[in-house]
């Protein structure tokens, strides 16, 4: 678990006396820093480049897969937006890249307030560029594990931006995957789901097995990932499902995410379903 490393930020202002963590393992890879490397980033190193090849090798498509993912997210951050979600907690939120949540949101509401959480020590290094929201929005970090949701939901970083008496969108895009089973990963996400008001938006995506044809492919990738320290757990559209279990799907409903209401980039269009690797989609709590 993280320990709480930033305080609310206006703007770009950045606590000067705040520093990263002191357990970086730049010698281990980490999840988010593959997941830079996927898309093109710079902010990963060799332990990050070494096991992200051996899953490039095994399936290429990994990193495209990756892009779509992060598209999904954009569009999904949209409708929330259009729907008239102004505050947004973004657990798992990686390095910063092009159209990061508060970008997206704010570019439809410029007050949007976005609290980020991620427990991987770099993401605080680039915690300046994730904090340049708009003078009337409202950005934050929050350096904590997903799993510690009784810490993440009280935290002052959060209470400082999220009223949980209005609508929240809780995002947990590319995330759960690397929850093991044993962790319960739908019992921590049922916490999350508990906290947030009625008319409160859930964008969610997460890698599967039931878009790739070959199966011994598939459990190769796992193989890739579990040897390099890091865990994967990919599951069937029917378990993605069940983490929407209480709150209502919004069309077209759990589908892999180059499909979750395209706006016509080519990329997507272009894309098989077996090389998004991944199902996605949005729901609202009802009342």
């Amino acid at each position: 678990m993280g320990v709480p490393v930033a305080e609310e930020v206006s703007g770009s202002e950045w606590p000067s006396d705040h520093a990263p963590s002191a357990d970086l393992r730049t010698d281990v890879p980490h999840s988010a820093r593959m997941y830079d490397y996927y898309l093109g980033g710079k902010d990963n190193f060799a332990a990050d480049r070494e096991a992200a090849e051996k899953v490039l090798q095994i399936f290429p498509d990994v990193a495209v897969g990756a892009r779509a993912n992060r598209r999904f997210l954009g569009r999904a951050v949209r409708f929330a937006a259009g729907m008239g979600i102004r505050q947004y907690v973004d657990i798992g939120t990686g390095i910063p890249t092009a159209e990061n949540t508060h970008e997206v949101a704010q570019s439809v509401a410029s007050d949007s307030r976005v609290v980020y959480v991620d427990n991987d020590p770099i993401v605080l290094t680039h915690a300046r560029a994730l904090l340049a929201g708009t003078p009337e929005g409202r950005t934050a970090y929050l350096d904590a594990d997903f799993r510690d949701h009784e810490r993440i939901l009280s935290a002052p970083e959060t209470s400082a931006l999220i009223d949980f008496k209005q609508p929240v969108a809780l995002l947990t895009v590319a995330l759960l995957h690397f929850i093991p089973d044993a962790d319960d990963p739908g019992a921590i996400l049922e916490h999350y789901k508990a906290a947030m008001p009625p008319g409160s938006v859930m964008i969610f995506s997460h890698a599967t097995t039931d878009l790739v044809d070959d199966s011994e492919e598939s459990r190769a990738v796992v193989r890739a990932y579990t040897g390099a320290g890091v865990g994967l757990t990919p599951r069937s559209r029917d378990r993605i499902t069940e983490f929407f279990a209480g709150w209502d799907l919004v069309e077209p409903g759990v589908v892999p995410v180059t499909e979750w209401r395209p706006d016509g980039n080519p990329d997507d269009a272009a894309l098989k379903a077996s090389q998004a690797g991944a199902f996605g989609g949005v729901a609202i709590k009802p009342a």
